[in-house]
């Protein structure tokens, strides 16, 4: 088993356990692409999503033993550390968010699991990135990546204060930024610095990406394994033609 790189903990002090190895910005979508083998950065992920994210948005196609199983991380870590409301093992993740959520946010908290399947995972790391303080929205917070955003900024106290450039405000779109994020300027630090945090995020969305396909990365060294044996009985096979053609020529 792979060393587990895992501080489960609700403080923030835990937020800064080992950040991940990619994290990208720039663009109308920030660039990222996500790390199906850094088992590492998913384990933190996981951690932050319970911590931050569960008690509004569920998970209703994963279970917590699929976590076990392919995140390599004990289950009596799991139980634990990561459920929270249930003591079900072999159940999905639900949310804990009542009905009547739906009036409080203006719509329901969706479910989380399909979203880096339908959105993207560079879509969802841009979501998490583009928060901007915006006295008129209700929460006080608003987003590039999903203007109007319901969701309060969850992780403001994480990230810091972050406003519109001067730049961005004129409309022109090419203000400084915090992390070249889109004319956004950090104008107080948060708990994290601009890296650390931009790596929770990418740590977060890679669990993300991994709770929409939980056997990706089987997939991927399975198909690796399938090619490797498809290129050795290529080089058989042709060995075998030119021993009975041999006598031909």
């Amino acid at each position: 088993m792979k060393k587990l790189i895992l501080s489960l903990s609700v403080s923030f002090a835990a937020a800064l356990a080992a950040p991940a190895a990619s994290a990208a910005g720039g663009g109308a979508v920030m660039d990222f692409t996500a790390d199906y083998s850094n088992t590492a950065s998913m384990q933190r992920g996981a951690r932050n999503f319970m911590n931050y994210c569960a008690a509004c948005h569920g998970l209703k196609y994963l279970r917590y033993s699929s976590i076990e199983k392919h995140l390599e991380i004990p289950r009596e870590l799991i139980e634990s550390e990561l459920m929270f409301g249930t003591d079900n093992f072999n159940g999905h993740i639900e949310t804990a968010m009542p009905p009547e959520s739906a009036e409080w946010f203006g719509q329901q908290p969706p479910d989380l699991s399909l979203t880096a399947r339908s959105r993207g995972a560079d879509w969802i790391y841009s979501f998490l990135n583009t928060f901007y303080v915006d006295p008129e929205a209700t929460t006080g917070y608003n987003n590039l990546q999903l203007k109007g955003a319901a969701m309060p900024h969850v992780l403001a106290e994480l990230q810091g204060i972050v406003v519109k450039s001067k730049d961005e405000e004129a409309g022109d779109g090419h203000g400084g930024g915090h992390g070249g994020n889109h004319g956004l300027k950090l104008v107080q630090d948060g708990a994290l610095s601009p890296e650390e945090y931009e790596a929770f995020t990418a740590d977060l969305t890679n669990f993300l990406a991994f709770a929409a396909e939980p056997g990706k990365a089987d997939r991927i060294a399975l198909g690796w394994n399938v090619m490797f044996y498809l290129f050795l009985l290529f080089g058989l096979t042709y060995l075998l033609k030119r021993e009975f053609w041999r006598d031909v020529h």
